[in-house]
């Protein structure tokens, strides 16, 4: 019975320890909350003597505030557009070949000449074709003597119609021969098919030349235009007589043009659609210049515009920060925006009046009420 009755009382008292335990630790729960109450309170109380502070020591505060710079935002015309790559192209950009074949007798023209349409550029060997037809002509003067008489006399109804119409064939033929001839004579001449400027020079007196080959390279600056492929995404955007902003990078200016072609057909490869663009003369643009173009496709007379990097997203909103006075002081004032568009790193925004400062210097991490100095 002694065993048992020792056991008992260890159990009694292990009772008492964990019931003095679970009463320890719940006056701790007590003082905690207790704690945390009076810190709500200190802290209050400290917010409300700051704030007392700073109205009555603004200079103070001034050492307190987080130095930002800012924009003062005003409307302004802002265009929508879209950025791409395109070519400088001409049709007036030509490889002069020879008709003929043959050898190569003169070269009459030289890399940077200005030429006139028509005007001969070389010459292929013709002299057994001028030869031949300098006796064909011969020929036809005595054939044409021959018609002469016959018809005269077929005119005063002496000889036979026979005589007069073989008078009259013979001539006509003859005529045609030297005609065919003086058109191969012709083709041995290469000759400018447009107005220009010699751009290069392929062949040499004495080389081999055949039909098709390559003589002369002749260019006009004067019809260029810029070929280039756009998006798909734009497809209903773009029009002919749209504004489009040519930059050229090796001549360092912007050029302003119009689209003067938009093509109806979508590529299924690259998803994009042909357009071009006439260009002004202009004697510093090459042919195969490559060119950045901004075409718009929509102008805003008065937009309020901001740089996209102070946008920040906050809460599923799209805020920017202003600076706003607060009466001896200034503070950070938060303002949600709606964006309309986004080019070139500005955004066409909503929500700001003209003459907000918008922060874009130090806007990072900035709160809604904080003291900041500009």
């Amino acid at each position: 019975m002694k065993p048992m009755k020792n056991i008992l009382l260890s159990i009694f008292s292990l009772s008492l320890l964990l019931a003095a335990c679970s009463g320890e630790e719940g006056e701790k729960q007590t003082q905690l909350a207790a704690l945390k109450k009076q810190q709500a309170e200190i802290a209050a109380q400290i917010a409300k003597l700051e704030a007392a502070i700073a109205a009555e020591n603004p200079d103070t505060v001034k050492q307190k505030s987080k130095e930002v710079g800012v924009l003062a935002v005003a409307p302004a015309k802002f265009d929508y557009f879209v950025q791409t790559q395109g070519q400088v192209t001409t049709d007036n950009n030509i490889l002069v070949s020879a008709k003929s074949m043959g050898v190569v007798t003169k070269v009459l023209a030289r890399e940077g000449q200005v030429v006139s349409k028509g005007q001969t550029l070389a010459q292929i060997d013709n002299a057994a074709m001028v030869s031949n037809l300098e006796s064909m002509k011969a020929q036809l003067e005595l054939v044409n003597t021959v018609f002469e008489r016959q018809q005269k006399l077929w005119e005063q109804k002496i000889g036979t119609e026979i005589q007069y119409l073989q008078a009259k064939t013979n001539k006509e033929s003859l005529e045609k021969q030297i005609a065919a001839m003086q058109e191969q004579i012709d083709m041995t001449k290469i000759q400018a098919p447009i107005s220009g400027t010699v751009d290069g020079v392929m062949v040499k007196v004495g080389e081999n030349i055949v039909p098709g080959m390559p003589a002369l390279r002749i260019v006009n600056n004067t019809d260029l235009r810029i070929k280039a492929a756009v998006s798909e995404a734009y497809v209903t955007q773009i029009k002919t007589g749209n504004i489009v902003i040519v930059q050229i990078p090796e001549l360092k200016k912007d050029i302003r043009a119009t689209v003067s072609f938009v093509g109806k057909s979508i590529d299924v490869l690259s998803r994009t659609f042909p357009v071009e663009i006439n260009l002004p003369n202009d004697p510093a643009l090459r042919p195969n210049m490559t060119a950045v173009i901004k075409v718009v496709f929509h102008q805003e007379a008065q937009a309020i515009t901001v740089p996209i990097n102070v946008i920040q997203d906050l809460n599923n909103e799209k805020i920017v920060f202003i600076a706003e006075a607060s009466g001896k002081n200034t503070i950070a004032r938060k303002k949600v925006v709606t964006i309309k568009g986004v080019y070139d790193n500005k955004a066409h925004v909503e929500g700001l009046a003209a003459g907000d400062k918008v922060i874009t210097v130090g806007y990072q991490g900035l709160s809604d009420g904080q003291l900041i100095k500009i």
